[in-house]
C-alpha cells in the first residue's frame, strides 16, 4: 500500500501550522471530503447511478475558446481559511515532498520543478473518472481513504470538494502587480466518445480554463501535430510539443498545467545584476546573471545548510535552501519533510544580508506513468496501466487514460511590488551567494500550502 500520511500525522501537522492545539477536535481527513450519506460500496458491484454524458466538440485549431462554464458553478471569490483547507494543505505538502524526493533520486544532475497543488488536482481529476476499485487506489495515494474499509469495499470521497478546495488555496495568493497563478486543463478524447458530466465538471472545478475536444487518432502523427499545436496556441505559446508517440487506439489524453508568474515584494536593483560563476559541480562552472540585493532578510543557518525567506507578497513567500560548501544537496534533500521546512521557517531571524540569486525561469512536463513508477512501483499498475478502470469517464467500454501529463511553469523577474530603497543599510552585511545547486519552495502563508517545489542544478538550462 502507498499511503503517504496517516490521519494522525495530518492532524498533528494541522495543529502545528494553525498555531493552536488547544480545544482542537480531531476530524478524520476522509470525513471532510466524503460524499454525502457515505457507505462502504462493494467493489465488484457496478455503480447503479447511470452515467450522464455529453458530446465533445471536435478539435479545430481555429476555435480556441475555452469550454463554456455554468456561472452558478463558478466561485471567483477569495476563499476563507477552513479546516478543510488546512488539512488538504498538509496532505498535498506531504505528497509533493515525497514525489520531489523520488524525482531527485533519479535526476541527480538536472533541475526539478513540480507543484504539489497541481499534483493533487491531477490525481483527483483522474479519481473522478475511475471505477470504485481504481478510485480506492487513488484515495490511498492521496491520503484520503477512510481507514476502516474492508478489502472488498470502498467509501468514496467527493472529488469536487477536493478540487474546489485546491482552487480556494490558489485564490488565497495576495496578488501583487504581477503575481499570478493560472491553472488550465486539456482533455482530448477519441472523436466517437462522449464524456461524463461529472468528469467534465471536475476539469472545470480545478482550472481557470479547460479545453475538452474530440480527436481522430486513426492517423497518430497528424493527431499529434494537431493536438500539440492546439495546446501551444491556447497556452499562449508556453506549453509546446507536450505529446509524443500517440497511438491510433487512444481513448483520452489529459494535461493539467500550473503556471506561476511572480515578482518579489522588494525589487532587485538591475544595476547590480552581473554575470558570475555558478558551480554546477566540482568540475563544471557556468556563467549566469546573478541578481544582488542588500537588505533586511529573515534567514537561518542550520546544520548543513543556509535558509533565507524572500517575501513575494503579503502572505506568499519563497524559501531558498543552500547547502554549505562541503555538503551535497542530496544530503539536505534526504531530510526534507513538511515539519522540517516549517521548523526552518519558525527559526528564521532577521538581519542584514547581501543576497545574490540567479535569474531563472523553469518549466517541466512530467508523465504520470513515469512519476508513479518512480514513486511506488505498484502504484502505476493500479492507477494508470491497462488494469486501471475508468468507467466513470465515458460509456464507451473499455476506456483508457492513455497519457496524463503534469505541466508546471515558473517565472520570476527582478521587479518587485515595492520600489527598492537605495539608501545604504547600516552595518556590515552577511554575504550569501546562491552560486551552487540549491532547493526552493513557494509557500502560501495563510494555509501553509506549498505551491511550488524545485531545485536548481544549472540555471542556464
Amino acid at each position: 500500500m502507498y499511503r503517504l500520511w496517516s490521519p494522525l500525522l495530518v492532524l498533528l501537522l494541522y495543529c502545528c501550522l494553525s498555531g493552536s492545539q488547544a480545544n482542537r477536535v480531531y476530524v478524520h481527513p476522509f470525513s471532510l471530503f466524503a460524499v454525502e450519506n457515505v457507505s462502504c460500496e462493494t467493489l465488484q458491484v457496478p455503480s447503479i447511478r447511470p452515467l450522464e454524458t455529453l458530446p465533445v466538440a471536435p478539435l479545430d485549431n481555429e476555435v480556441l475558446t475555452p469550454d463554456h462554464r455554468d456561472p452558478s458553478n463558478v466561485d471567483v471569490r477569495r476563499q476563507n481559511i477552513t479546516e478543510r483547507t488546512m488539512v488538504l494543505a498538509g496532505l498535498l505538502n506531504g505528497l509533493g515532498l515525497r514525489m520531489y524526493e523520488a524525482m531527485s533520486r533519479n535526476q541527480h544532475s538536472t533541475n526539478i520543478l513540480l507543484s504539489p497543488v497541481n499534483t493533487f488536482g491531477s490525481l483527483t481529476i483522474l479519481h473522478r473518472g475511475a471505477s470504485k476499485k481504481t478510485a480506492r487506489s487513488f484515495q490511498d495515494l492521496l491520503g484520503l481513504s477512510r481507514g476502516t474499509d474492508g478489502k472488498d469495499c470502498v467509501s468514496l470521497i467527493d472529488g469536487r470538494k477536493v478540487l474546489k478546495t485546491l482552487q480556494g488555496i490558489n485564490s488565497l495568493v495576495d496578488d501583487g502587480p504581477k503575481d499570478k497563478i493560472t491553472t488550465q486543463v486539456w482533455a482530448f478524447t477519441r472523436q466517437d466518445a462522449q464524456l461524463s458530466e461529472d468528469f467534465i465538471q471536475g476539469t472545470q472545478d480545478f482550472s481557470d480554463k479547460s479545453f475538452i475536444r474530440g480527436v481522430d487518432f486513426s492517423k497518430p502523427q497528424a493527431a499529434e501535430q494537431l493536438v500539440n499545436s492546439f495546446v501551444e496556441k491556447t497556452s499562449d505559446g508556453k506549453v509546446k510539443n507536450i505529446f509524443k508517440d500517440l497511438n491510433a487506439t487512444s481513448d483520452l489524453l489529459l494535461i493539467t498545467s500550473f503556471s506561476f508568474q511572480g515578482n518579489w515584494k522588494k525589487a532587485f536593483q538591475p544595476e547590480k545584476t552581473s554575470l558570475q560563476e555558478f558551480h554546477v559541480n566540482e568540475t563544471t562552472t557556468v556563467m549566469t546573471p546573478l541578481m544582488t540585493h542588500t537588505g533586511q532578510y529573515h534567514y537561518f543557518n542550520d546544520e548543513g545548510c543556509n535558509i533565507v525567506k524572500l517575501p513575494l507578497s503579503k502572505q506568499l513567500y519563497m524559501l531558498l535552501v543552500l547547502p554549505h560548501k562541503d555538503v551535497n544537496l542530496s544530503d539536505v534533500e534526504s531530510k526534507l519533510r513538511t515539519d522540517v521546512i516549517f521548523d526552518w521557517h519558525q527559526n528564521l531571524q532577521e538581519g542584514l544580508l547581501e543576497l545574490s540569486l540567479p535569474k531563472f525561469s523553469m518549466s517541466s512536463a512530467t508523465d504520470w506513468r513515469d512519476m508513479l513508477t518512480t514513486l511506488y512501483p505498484t502504484a502505476e499498475a493500479d492507477l494508470l496501466s491497462s488494469q486501471a478502470e475508468f468507467t466513470q469517464v465515458s460509456n464507451t467500454k473499455p476506456f483508457t487514460i492513455n497519457k496524463a501529463i503534469d505541466n508546471v511553469l515558473f517565472e520570476m523577474s527582478e521587479e518587485g511590488a515595492e520600489t527598492q530603497d537605495k539608501t545604504q543599510e547600516e552595518g556590515i552585511p552577511l554575504k550569501w551567494s546562491m552560486n551552487r545547486p540549491f532547493f526552493f519552495s513557494v509557500i502560501e502563508g495563510n494555509s501553509n500550502a506549498i505551491l511550488v517545489l524545485g531545485k536548481i542544478i544549472n540555471p542556464t538550462l
